[in-house]
């Protein structure tokens, strides 16, 4: 029972990427038309950037609904890394948006328009409040690196509504355009920041790293601390995705036949302590003359 209500709880945080999505397409479509028509290279770049937030929530529904899929004989962990694999096409995308939109602001900087400023400041406005809302429905989802990818997107767009906001407010009250091109290539630099950053976490997921927030040390330290146990090496920990960690480990023990008891400690230990739920431990027998540990050995951990 408690699994299905799990399930359950799981489709309903991934429903909230096709809504999300739907909105998004919607307002992009207006938010494209309306740029064209008052010459704001704000609002055409923050409708492109919202066609490219639409690529994001799709690839990020289609991520969760393939990382759901069971393994196979070929596939033994399923598609559960598609997610890191969709969270760096996203983050590429990103880049590509952010380079198209420096190069337009810098070209509307070198040869002004004119800028409407009154209607700028309404479609920014109505821009805002979508934003605030596809973030609320993405931040109540699933937490995992695709949608954390996504979410980036939506909040690069909603900082683009405020840049659309300021600039058709300066543009109508003062008639200065630059300041169009200008907050654009702020925004630029905001999202370059947040994209870099999540494509960094992504490769480092895709290298099999350490997860954030576990030390290979302090875990091997722990595990050879348990009373039985002489040492533990060969010790690896990754991701096979946002919400699964994976460890192996060869631990050496003083007798095999503590074994069942120390494999139930450590267990409890890895899931308790340190959320690790996938562990392969490969016992070994004390032996002082292999391991060159002095009697009375202390428990360690050697990386």
């Amino acid at each position: 029972m408690a699994h299905d209500h799990a399930h359950d709880h799981h489709h309903g945080h991934a429903a909230y990427l096709p809504l999300a999505l739907a909105v998004t397409l919607l307002y992009a479509g207006v938010e494209a038309g309306a740029g064209w028509w008052a010459g704001s290279l704000a609002l055409l770049s923050d409708a492109g950037h919202m066609l490219t937030d639409a690529l994001a929530l799709a690839l990020a529904a289609a991520a969760a609904w393939a990382a759901r899929r069971p393994p196979t004989h070929r596939l033994s962990f399923g598609l559960q890394r598609i997610e890191i694999l969709a969270a760096l096409g996203n983050a590429g995308f990103m880049l590509a948006v952010i380079l198209g939109i420096a190069w337009s602001a810098l070209d509307r900087l070198l040869h002004p328009v004119p800028v409407q400023g009154m209607v700028v400041t309404a479609v920014a406005v109505v821009g805002l409040l979508v934003n605030v809302g596809v973030a609320w429905l993405l931040a109540h989802g699933e937490e995992t690196l695709n949608t954390r990818a996504a979410l980036l997107h939506v909040l690069g767009d909603l900082l683009g509504s405020v840049a659309a906001l300021a600039s058709g407010l300066v543009i109508q009250f003062t008639g200065w355009t630059p300041a169009d091109p200008l907050l654009s290539l702020f925004i630029c630099a905001l999202i370059l920041a947040s994209t870099l950053r999540l494509a960094r976490e992504a490769v480092h997921a895709l290298l099999e790293g350490v997860p954030p927030g576990l030390t290979l040390p302090e875990v091997g330290r722990r595990m050879a601390s348990i009373d039985g146990i002489v040492s533990v090496h060969d010790l690896h920990i990754w991701s096979l995705s946002s919400r699964r960690v994976a460890l192996s480990a060869h631990v050496v023990v003083r007798d095999l036949e503590a074994w069942p008891r120390l494999l139930a400690a450590l267990t409890e230990l890895l899931n308790a302590d340190f959320e690790i739920g996938h562990a392969t431990l490969q016992p070994e027998l004390f032996q002082p003359a292999l391991y060159a540990i002095d009697e009375p050995a202390k428990p360690r951990f050697q990386g």
